[in-house]
């Protein structure tokens, strides 16, 4: 058997939490990864029989019922992903319904899993109906999205049409746009819900005066996918105040969106 920490899904995710933190994003033990896993490459790296022990999860998933995730552990910082992948991340297979979250490597500290599991996992459910390639969910707090939602309109059409106007790849990036949630009380099963209900429309869901939840194919997609987002989010922060002499019209967004082949959600361009 593979030495697991060479495993490229354990790599990947390492140097992805690692560069989350170096953007800010993930300040403290702030944000959160997982990632379905192919049993099939799971199983050149561990014992996917094998069970350390079983940590309730709270809720049920059904659908996601003998899947396996590689998970970023409660508590931990980031920035010490790099020098201790085994005591900062685990690999789960879902059991029981989802009820249950079978722990078969790493938090070898005897940690649990993020508590904002539930999030995830409603939200990979709800992604694997849209497409079932998807097999990401990504929850950071970029500052300049955060701050946003301080001074914009929270209407998800607004808040996408000034996201698409800052620059051009965002339109091609997020043709599906932003869906955004008030602030509601992390960690609970009720902003679970709530987030894996607007992800049945859009792969990014913005949590008001808290953060944002992406969903992508790959660690690198959904990575880039948020970090063009926040990209917009900083032009706009820096010229809200001004008078503006020229902006990207929905003409303009519609030529790049046809250009590339990507759709724009309907009725939210004039």
């Amino acid at each position: 058997m593979k030495d697991i920490l060479e495993a490229p899904f354990l790599i990947e995710m390492v140097r992805t939490a690692a560069n989350m933190y170096s953007h800010g994003w993930d300040e403290r033990n702030g944000g959160n990864i997982s990632l379905r896993l192919d049993e099939a490459d799971a199983a050149q790296h561990l014992d996917t029989s094998a069970a350390i022990r079983d940590i309730p999860t709270g809720f049920e998933a059904p659908e996601l019922e003998g899947l396996c995730f590689l998970v970023t552990g409660a508590g931990k910082y980031f920035k010490n992903i790099p020098y201790d992948p085994a005591r900062n991340l685990g690999i789960i297979r879902i059991v029981q319904g989802g009820n249950t979250a079978r722990l078969l490597w790493g938090l070898s500290d005897g940690g649990s899993f993020t508590s904002e599991l539930p999030a995830h996992l409603m939200s990979h459910a709800a992604r694997l109906r849209a497409d079932p390639r998807q097999r990401v969910v990504m929850h950071c707090h970029p500052s300049n999205l955060l701050a946003m939602t301080y001074v914009h309109d929270l209407d998800e059409r607004a808040f996408t049409r000034t996201l698409w106007q800052m620059c051009t790849e965002c339109v091609m990036v997020f043709p599906d746009g932003v869906n955004v949630l008030p602030w509601m009380l992390c960690g609970t099963n009720e902003i679970g819900r709530a987030t894996a209900d607007k992800m049945e429309t859009a792969r990014l869901v913005v949590w008001a005066q808290h953060g944002i939840y992406g969903a992508g194919a790959d660690l690198d997609e959904t990575f880039g996918l948020i970090e063009t987002a926040e990209k917009a989010a900083e032009i706009y922060l820096k010229i809200a105040h001004l008078p503006l002499k020229a902006t990207l019209s929905d003409s303009a967004i519609r030529q790049i969106a046809a250009h590339t082949g990507v759709t724009p959600r309907e009725g939210w361009l004039e």
